[in-house]
């Protein structure tokens, strides 16, 4: 049963993860509008289980539109740093 208890926790993590390897990324002068797409290409190449409550990870599809989400904001200082 503790193993279920931390799941949702194990995946705020992951997804927090995501978010601040995007910022670091546009900090480094890599363009983060790349990043969604990784997602999708991973779904593409592994599927996506849709077993998400089992998971330790966000779905790639969550990922991916979480870090669409963000590149708004992640192109701002990627364009800064131009």
């Amino acid at each position: 049963m503790d193993l279920i208890a931390t799941k949702p926790f194990s995946r705020s993590q992951e997804t927090e993860a995501d978010e601040v390897g995007l910022i670091l990324m546009a900090e480094s002068g890599y363009n983060p509008s790349a990043a969604p797409n990784v997602w999708v290409k991973m779904s593409k190449a592994n599927g996506d289980s849709g077993l998400s409550i089992f998971s330790t990870h966000p779905s790639n599809a969550d990922r991916q539109e979480n870090l669409a989400r963000l590149v708004p904001e992640a192109m701002k200082i990627y364009n800064a740093r131009k």
